[in-house]
């Protein structure tokens, strides 16, 4: 589970504005995180499915948002894909 100061700084560190905290750009970071984290858990873990299937919705959920931001504005997509390391 990502910590209320964690999530703050990943908003912090991807909000195109002030008070950004719905932008696609911050909700992929925020979604990112929560795969890492759970990542590093189903490896200490590697039978715990629920988490396992949790993990798979974020994955999805996160393709979502980077397939809207693609359409939307191929630059921002690209942006975000090489801040936060994600490979497609």
């Amino acid at each position: 589970m990502i910590t209320k100061e964690k999530k703050t700084e990943v908003i912090g560190a991807n909000a195109t504005h002030e008070n950004d905290t719905g932008s696609p750009e911050v909700q992929i970071a925020i979604l990112t995180e929560r795969i890492r984290e759970l990542t590093e858990h189903l490896k200490q873990h590697p039978n715990d499915k629920h988490s396992r299937l949790g993990m798979y919705k974020l994955v999805g959920k996160r393709r979502r948002l980077l397939d809207y931001l693609t359409k939307k504005d191929i630059e921002r997509y690209r942006a975000i894909i090489a801040k936060l390391n994600i490979r497609k």
